[in-house]
């Protein structure tokens, strides 16, 4: 339980409530007391229980929502290097989690000009879009919209299958080798963000890929809308010689 620490200090303090969100004393996205009842606690002035909370939060075992309170942050379920190319169904497999999906909408669609551009030198006609919610045991983490050339994958296809990895490697024979992959923080998704039942503070991950096959011929292009209470991605950086 909380208790007061022989040694008063912010780092003590800091190091004991990790510890008990550590031990499950706190659970994730459970809130903590207020400052004025830590302070008391740990026999700490307000300021002295800021500075905890603000390691806390450098460190992300803390959430702070404004006006809401202090939170334990969730752990992610993954952390993935970002130069790993899987599908969203493998990621939360690797993640010990059962994959689902819940269907939004498939149509076909005609494509933008950002679309050729991103399928040069392929000359588009219509464009077969799917947007789907991915759970995990159930609970939704990734909000998907892809786009694919319908002669390589037929929309009632595309719906027999988890991945569409899968379902172009099933269906026309194309596996994804690579993909040119731009990822970027968004605050709340009017839209997306409920779907995912996100709290109006949490922020999105959006993963925005073209995979290629490795004759360098782009199939799919995805924008992904990862939790980021639920995914984290890093990038692994190595020296030139």
């Amino acid at each position: 339980m909380l208790s007061n620490l022989d040694k008063n200090t912010t780092r003590a303090a800091s190091n004991h409530i990790k510890k008990l969100v550590e031990d499950g004393f706190y659970k994730e996205k459970e809130m903590l007391p207020t400052e004025y009842e830590l302070a008391k606690h740990f026999n700490l002035s307000r300021q002295e229980i800021r500075d905890v909370i603000h390691i806390l939060e450098e460190e992300k075992v803390l959430l702070r929502r404004p006006g809401v309170g202090i939170f334990v942050n969730a752990k992610p379920i993954l952390s993935s290097g970002i130069e790993q190319l899987g599908s969203v169904t493998e990621m939360i497999i690797q993640a010990g989690k059962q994959p689902g999906v819940q269907y939004i909408s498939a149509e076909m669609v005609e494509p933008t000009d950002q679309d050729r551009k991103r399928f040069e030198p392929l000359e588009l006609e219509e464009l077969a879009q799917i947007e789907r919610i991915r759970t995990a045991d159930g609970e939704p983490v990734v909000y998907c919209i892809d786009r694919v050339d319908y002669r390589l994958v037929p929309l009632d296809m595309i719906h027999s299958h988890e991945s569409i990895f899968q379902a172009l490697k099933s269906y026309a024979n194309k596996d994804i080798d690579y993909a040119v992959a731009h990822i970027e923080p968004i605050g709340y998704h009017e839209r997306i963000s409920p779907l995912l039942h996100c709290e109006p503070d949490q922020a999105l991950l959006l993963l925005r890929q073209m995979h290629y096959t490795k004759d360098n011929e782009p199939v799919l292009y995805s924008a992904n809308f990862f939790r980021a209470d639920v995914f984290s991605f890093y990038v692994l950086r190595k020296r030139l010689t």
